[in-house]
């Protein structure tokens, strides 16, 4: 009968000690995701990260010190009450002032023609030549249509992590050759001034 108590005993302080272990381990990956979270260190966040952020505005902030680590002149972080459609501005390598738009999405909410029609909508009051709209989602087929016809760059979740990886890797030149990626080209439009000619 002793040996069965000191069995019980032996295991329920070996099981006691490793839900303490398991508690001290959790709490400490928790606690190191809100410090990462807080400080938002590019070299340091990942694409789970971004998912776990709790709004837009943490999104833009990442951003916004990511592209002046990459080594970008002039980035500004607009203020969210008066943005105009534009989170950040920046100047690119070849001294194009660019204005970007940053949607902080799941996959299964695609990013909408919104996004291209503020950002586009953002340039003159900005100033500038070039816009940008990256998701750590994916675009509807006629997001993509809309930014084709107007020479908007999306970057989409792959281009996202991609850009990371390259950062942390130390290969700045690469992840700003995909932020300065030139838009799709446009290829499509409007069939019915053809099918006014056609019907006359």
């Amino acid at each position: 009968m002793d040996i069965i108590h000191t069995n019980l005993g032996s295991l329920t302080a070996w099981i006691i000690g490793l839900l303490i272990l398991t508690a001290s381990v959790v709490g400490w990956i928790r606690r190191r995701r809100a410090r990462v979270l807080r400080e938002l260190n590019p070299r340091k966040i990942t694409m789970k990260d971004i998912d776990r952020m709790e709004d837009g505005s943490e999104f833009e902030t990442y951003l916004y010190r990511l592209f002046t680590e990459l080594g970008y002149e002039e980035v500004y972080k607009t203020t969210s009450s008066r943005d105009f459609g534009a989170d950040l501005v920046f100047t690119d390598r070849s001294g194009v002032r660019n204005v970007v738009q940053a949607k902080r999405y799941g996959m299964q909410s695609p990013v909408g023609l919104g996004a291209v029609q503020e950002i586009y909508a953002s340039m003159n009051y900005y100033r500038a030549h070039r816009s940008v709209v990256i998701t750590s989602g994916r675009y509807t087929e006629s997001c993509v249509t809309l930014a084709s016809s107007n020479r908007v760059t999306l970057l989409d979740r792959g281009d996202l992590e991609e850009m990371m990886i390259l950062f942390k890797a130390r290969r700045a030149e690469e992840a700003m050759d995909i932020v300065e990626r030139e838009p799709e080209p446009f290829t499509g439009g409007w069939k019915g001034d053809k099918q006014r000619k056609g019907g006359k």
